[in-house]
C-alpha cells in the first residue's frame, strides 16, 4: 500500500495534502503522528461526562488536524459535531457520535494498515 492508496481508504485528499506539504516524507510524518493526538479520546471521555465546553474544544482541535491533513471524511464528520456543540446542541452531538467514531476508526486503521505495509 502506498500513502495515495492509504488516503483513498480514509477518504482523503492526497493530492490537495501533497500540495500543501511538498514531500511525501513530510505527508507521512504528520500521517503517523496523527496515531498519537488525543484529541478523539479526550473528546469521548468529555462528552461521557457531559463536559461540552471541553468536548467541544476536543473535537474543534480534531476537526482542524483533519483539515490541515486533507482526511476530509473524518473533517466533515467532526465539523458536523463541532457544529452541534457550539449551537449547543448536546443531543444532536451525541446523535452524530457513531459516525464520527466510525469515520475515526477508518482513518486510524488505513494509517495503521500503511505503516504495517511499510515496515514490511
Amino acid at each position: 500500500m502506498n500513502l495515495r492508496d492509504c488516503y483513498i481508504k480514509l477518504g482523503g485528499d492526497y493530492d490537495e495534502v501533497l500540495g500543501r506539504l511538498r514531500r511525501v516524507q513530510t505527508v507521512q510524518k504528520f500521517v503517523y503522528k496523527f496515531l498519537d493526538d488525543k484529541s478523539y479520546r479526550l473528546f469521548e471521555l468529555s462528552m461521557g461526562s457531559k463536559d461540552y465546553a471541553e468536548a467541544l474544544r476536543d473535537v474543534h482541535t480534531l476537526k482542524g488536524i483533519c483539515q490541515n491533513l486533507s482526511f476530509t471524511r473524518l473533517f466533515e464528520s467532526s465539523s458536523l459535531v463541532t457544529n452541534a456543540l457550539k449551537e449547543n446542541d448536546w443531543k444532536k452531538a451525541a446523535v452524530m457520535m457513531p459516525q464520527l467514531s466510525e469515520d475515526y476508526d477508518q482513518t486510524v486503521n488505513a494509517i495503521e494498515e500503511y505503516r504495517r505495509s511499510q515496515e514490511e
